[in-house]
């Protein structure tokens, strides 16, 4: 009787534990859905590789959404993985101090853009400036300037985009989360448009074969 009970009460456990995280699923996905955040943790995965659960774990961890790309991004550079990063950081390392404990530099967040005036760009971009490249080494970073660069990177490198438009759309204080979805559906309405002129420079082609 002793062993049925106790065999009775690990299935309710069980089972409790697989509706908790079968809620759990839903719930995050009901949120996603609603404020793009799914998309952006699918990008992430996307462009480092990683499983979209994984970029979920290291959000559960208390770091910030636009955060995360940074989490992969110097995970990727150090040679680690993201849970290393996770840990550093959590235990009171700024972005900089992680990146300096594995012997990078500020080097590896400048990305190359047109021109750049005002926050948030403005000051990050203006240590490089006002250094010339042989001490660049020598540059420390706040989390914000880390954060702002890894996502420009991540965002233009992923989906082709130009890196002057993210930065104007940065500028007006949007989420990366929210530029994120913008840029993908713009992406998206550019791809469509493609077939469509191709479709009418066959069109033209066959028009002119008929004559």
């Amino acid at each position: 009787m002793r062993t049925r009970l106790t065999f009775l009460i690990t299935l309710l456990l069980l089972g409790g534990g697989s509706l908790y995280h079968a809620c759990a699923e839903v719930n995050i996905g009901v949120k996603a859905d609603e404020s793009g955040i799914k998309e952006f943790y699918l990008a992430i995965g996307d462009h480092y590789r990683a499983p979209e659960k994984e970029v979920i774990i290291v959000k559960e961890k208390g770091i910030p959404d636009d955060d995360l790309p940074v989490v992969f991004f110097l995970a990727k550079r150090a040679g680690v993985s993201p849970g290393v990063i996770i840990d550093l950081h959590l235990g009171g390392k700024s972005w900089m101090d992680i990146t300096f404990h594995y012997g990078l530099t500020a080097e590896i967040y400048y990305l190359e853009v047109k021109k750049v005036k005002g926050p948030p760009y403005g000051k990050a971009y203006g240590h490089f400036k006002n250094k010339p490249k042989k001490d660049w080494k020598t540059i420390k970073l706040v989390d914000a300037d880390i954060v702002n660069f890894v996502n420009l990177r991540f965002l233009s490198e992923h989906y082709g985009y130009s890196p002057d438009e993210i930065i104007k759309m940065r500028s007006k204080g949007e989420s990366f989360v929210k530029i994120n979805a913008k840029v993908k559906k713009a992406r998206a309405a550019k791809k469509e448009k493609v077939p469509t002129k191709s479709v009418k420079a066959k069109a033209g082609v066959k028009a002119k074969k008929k004559k």
